[in-house]
């Protein structure tokens, strides 16, 4: 009888020994930290597809997986797979000499071919990258050998090399994953050469990352991150209070997953710190002006909208101080952008008067002006996932109503935002630049872009005439012709206030005070886990 007892007590130690195994094995999933090794951060949309030759996945996550020929810094562009370039004298070749002994995360090699096949990927799905103007120079890629590989241009290009750093289209994902020869139709694995391999993803649930035993620039430090989905707000405040998950940042639509108060509290209870990068792009309200059935097709009442947001209360109430105001689409501190503009400051009286000198009235005391009976209403479409911008619409909309004007609020996914911003669907919506390392080029570069800002720029006066100053200032080769044209390409649409500029964003991350090494890069997209550690 004993030994029988001895036996069942060691059955059950046993069992008891592999549910703890099993436990350890799915960590993330049960809220349970390896805490000198692991980051779980908090995010309100899932990763969705990895194809780093579309649009539909997530940024960061992509940022980690995936990697470019070049990268850009704040000193300048630097090496990434490619070790160093030549430029012809005309600057219509460019040779890059590849890094050596590198692999895709299944193995394959990173070489010439590997970069012929995935440029020319992209180039064959013309439509899709419109909005980057190096998609429409680019000729040919021809492997000169190994690791050396030529880059033939259809004329100059100067922001060549910044658009080949971007996060995405112009990134390597292994061969392999190709689908009859291409990427544009789907790919059947996420293969990358970067610092992290996507190794687990449940969709609207969670996806896990793992160190790159294998990677180039050594092994990174954190061996695990996981992108755990969960709604904004007091969801994944509680879930960082619990320790379900320990990091947060803003996403790659500007978005924070908690509000400032929430962040003070955390960073008040000494367990986590709070770090934010420079200024790096601007937060806006982005107006159709193509939208000739609304109000917001005349510049006049566009420029109401303007006088009538109140940016220091909006910096100081919304964002507690933390955000600067901006009267400008970029900062000076942004390439070219350092030029005297129109500034529009808060004044209701001011907005009031060029709604009546539009013809826009408040008849008999009536709440809402109208002109030939049409009414003076549109609608504000913002982030659902984003607290700031809900707060912020519903300031505006009440401050509007003090002018006659009746500004309608939707909620909505931020893919879908970004769908109505290229079908043209919309009277206004929140949008922000592209950022400190991409700009002026890429977002000026995206108002001639269907799939972008076309619908904001098409309808003013100057349409053709901006859009030709674009065409010329992309492939300027004279530098003071260069600031000529992108002071007035800047002054045209802050004269017609298409771009309605509100703050200037931040990136902003909430992680364990035990984490060193959290920095920023240049784009507002990635951040660099691998230079991240434990202390």
């Amino acid at each position: 009888m004993i030994k029988r007892m001895l036996i069942v007590i060691a059955v059950f130690i046993m069992s008891i020994a592999w549910l703890a195994g099993c436990t350890g094995g799915n960590a993330a999933k049960t809220g349970l930290m390896n805490k000198t090794e692991e980051l779980v951060y908090a995010t309100a949309k899932d990763i969705n597809d990895m194809n780093p030759h579309l649009y539909a996945g997530s940024m960061p996550a992509q940022g980690m997986v995936y990697e470019s020929l070049v990268e850009n810094t704040k000193d300048g562009i630097k090496p990434l797979l490619a070790e160093s370039w030549d430029i012809s004298k005309d600057g219509k070749v460019y040779t890059f000499h590849l890094r050596k002994n590198v692999s895709f995360h299944d193995g394959e090699p990173f070489n010439s071919e590997a970069v012929k096949k995935n440029i020319e990927a992209v180039q064959h799905n013309p439509n899709k990258h419109s909005w980057i103007k190096l998609s429409t120079k680019i000729v040919s890629v021809n492997v000169i050998d190994e690791h050396t590989v030529e880059l033939v241009l259809s004329e100059p290009y100067y922001p060549a090399l910044a658009e080949l750093s971007m996060t995405r289209p112009y990134v390597f994902i292994s061969p392999k994953n190709f689908m009859n020869g291409e990427t544009k139709d789907g790919v059947n694995g996420y293969h990358g050469t970067g610092p992290y391999k996507l190794t687990e993803h449940k969709t609207d649930q969670y996806a896990i990352f793992e160190a790159n035993e294998h990677y180039w620039g050594g092994v990174p430090k954190i061996k695990k991150i996981t992108s755990k989905v969960l709604p904004s707000g007091e969801t994944t405040f509680l879930a960082l209070q619990k320790g379900e998950v320990n990091f947060i940042f803003t996403d790659d639509r500007g978005a924070d997953s908690i509000d400032i108060e929430a962040m003070k509290q955390l960073t008040d209870s000494g367990k986590y710190q709070m770090i934010r990068s420079e200024p790096m792009n601007t937060k806006m309200i982005v107006a159709n002006s193509s939208k000739k059935d609304s109000p917001i097709h005349e510049t006049a009442v566009r420029e109401a909208i303007w006088y009538s947001i109140d940016r220091e209360t909006i910096s100081k109430q919304i964002f507690n101080g933390m955000e600067k105001t901006a009267q400008t689409l970029f900062s000076s501190n942004i390439p070219y952008a350092n030029v005297e503009l129109k500034k529009r400051e808060y004044d209701l009286d001011k907005a009031k008067s060029l709604l009546e000198q539009s013809g826009w009235i408040q008849e008999n005391n009536g709440k809402v002006r109208t002109k030939a009976g049409a009414p003076l209403t549109m609608k504000l479409y913002y982030d659902v996932n984003s607290s700031s911008q809900k707060s912020q619409a519903e300031f505006i909309q009440n401050t509007l109503k003090k002018i006659g004007v009746q500004m309608d609020l939707a909620g909505e996914e931020s893919s879908s935002i970004a769908n109505r911003r290229s079908t043209g669907d919309y009277d206004l919506l929140f949008n922000q630049t592209w950022g400190l390392a991409y700009d002026p080029v890429s977002t000026i570069a995206a108002f001639t872009s269907k799939s972008s800002y076309y619908h904001t720029t098409s309808g003013i006066v100057q349409a053709d005439e901006l859009y030709k100053k674009i065409d010329e200032v992309m492939v300027s080769t004279d530098e003071n012709k260069r600031k000529s044209l992108y002071a007035d390409i800047l002054a045209i649409v802050q004269n017609e206030a298409v771009f309605i500029p509100i703050s200037s964003g931040n990136i902003t991350v909430v992680a364990p005070t035990s984490l060193q090494g959290v920095s920023f890069k240049q784009t507002q997209y990635e951040l660099p886990f691998e230079r991240m550690v434990f202390k």
